[in-house]
């Protein structure tokens, strides 16, 4: 078996990516599509390099989101098998299933996409607004973090976790959709994501409802541990290698790092968004 990931899927019927384009985005396979950004309150800016459709494969991303009222679907592909299961798990798809073989959804996905035969074609679901999630007592904010599997990694964590939203940048992040999601298993159905323009602007925004912005890096004058921290709170991470960007430090309330007693003193974007996650929970708890 290859060691390449699987490959962005195509939406089923949809042209060949970017014909006559000549390139490809980060969001995937659909033709750029651009929108004005996120007024103060307005409505979000959509993904850049997707259309309005996701796609979702595998079994718990695709029956997490039939158990989602909130999910519109368009279309869904499922093999013998999956059909069988979905009825033995008393599920049922919003639309009647189109009875296709493995092989039809491999065409789509590529070999090493593990569909378990099942893909849908679904709506993106709504970005709540920044003043609503301002009320709640946990987010992640994601500084530009471009790897779908980490990014998905990250997703299901915070679904765990019960974190009530994600908000990051509409650009220079994968779209909620294909590999990202597959990752995510089901958490996308739970934690949605705030699409935001300009990312100081809504760190400042959630600061002026009430929020505590504490961003995770590695110069931070404290453990998070023994960070003072409260809710409502925002969590904020940045990519790997790069950290956050230097405004985004400036526009954090505090800055805080993780502590590691092992040899290695780094971790994984993902792993590090968990461990902050547990970390913050159990010290909000604890005050």
């Amino acid at each position: 078996m290859s060691d390449r990931p699987p490959r962005e899927p195509r939406r089923p019927g949809a042209r060949p990516p970017f014909a006559g384009r000549g390139g490809r985005t980060p969001g995937g396979p659909f033709p750029p599509r651009r929108g004005k950004g996120q007024a103060k309150g307005g409505k979000a800016p959509p993904w850049a390099g997707a259309d309005d459709v996701a796609l979702l494969y595998g079994w718990h991303t695709v029956a997490e989101a039939i158990g989602n009222p909130k999910r519109r679907f368009r279309r869904l592909m499922a093999t013998e098998n999956a059909i069988h299961r979905l009825a033995e798990e008393g599920l049922e798809p919003p639309v009647a299933p189109e009875l296709v073989r493995p092989g039809d959804i491999d065409k789509l996905l590529g070999p090493d996409a593990v569909h378990q035969g099942l893909l849908a074609e679904v709506d993106h679901l709504p970005s709540p607004h920044l003043k609503d999630i301002a009320k709640t007592d946990l987010v992640l904010v994601l500084d530009q973090i471009t790897d779908p599997h980490n990014v998905g990694a990250i997703v299901r964590s915070a679904a765990a976790f019960g974190v009530s939203a994600i908000v990051t940048t509409a650009r220079h992040s994968p779209a909620a959709t294909g590999v990202l999601a597959k990752s995510a298993s089901g958490g996308l159905e739970h934690v949605p994501f705030c699409l935001v323009q300009n990312l100081a602007r809504a760190l400042t925004e959630l600061k002026d409802n009430g929020m505590l912005v504490v961003g995770l890096d590695s110069e931070g004058p404290a453990d998070l541990e023994d960070t003072p921290l409260r809710a409502p709170l925002a969590l904020v991470l940045g990519a790997e290698g790069k950290g956050l960007r230097q405004l985004t430090r400036e526009t954090c309330d505090v800055l805080a790092r993780i502590d590691l007693p092992g040899a290695i003193k780094s971790l994984n974007v993902s792993n590090a968004a968990a461990l902050s996650m547990g970390i913050a929970r159990r010290v909000m708890k604890r005050g």
